[in-house]
């Protein structure tokens, strides 16, 4: 994790303040991952998914979900569907409205937030219980511990 200062490059869309956080390799498949948290000026949030991998068509999709929770709960409820992750830009962004719960997170309440994040291969069928990139963010984030995918949990297609 990473916090950013303001700085002469940001569009006068951004505050300059930023969060970032790893996305790990979660199954057989080869991707790697970030996700960025940026303040919008109005202060609503936008969250950039970036994949490191394969890259194949623009029809190609992968669903992105935050979580209430850590990656390692099997009861973690879905927290805000992302938008997916494209196949061709291995890139998806995200305004974040309001969350399942109904409240709407501030960039500093992003920095505390328990929860995390997945990537799946597919929409729905058994490819959905495939993760390729899972990573925990705000208060779950624990740099002295080693990223585990035989601890992480499916996430169900039910919301």
């Amino acid at each position: 994790m990473s916090f950013g200062a303001c700085s002469e490059n940001d569009p006068e869309l951004y505050t300059g303040q930023k969060l970032e956080y790893q996305l790990n390799k979660a199954s057989d498949y080869e991707y790697t991952g970030a996700l960025t948290i940026r303040e919008l000026t109005d202060g609503n949030l936008e969250l950039t998914l970036q994949l490191v991998g394969a890259k194949s068509t623009a029809a190609t999709t992968f669903p992105a979900h935050l979580h209430f929770g850590d990656y390692t709960n099997p009861e973690a409820p879905m927290a805000f569907m992302l938008n997916p992750v494209s196949g061709a830009t291995l890139q998806s962004k995200t305004l974040l409205g309001s969350l399942m719960n109904g409240t709407k997170l501030s960039f500093e309440d992003m920095k505390t937030f328990d929860g995390h994040v997945k990537v799946h291969l597919a929409f729905e069928g058994p490819d959905y219980k495939v993760i390729l990139v899972a990573g925990n963010i705000g208060s779950n984030v624990n740099e002295n511990l080693k990223f585990d995918a035989t601890l992480m949990t499916s996430c169900s297609p039910n919301f």
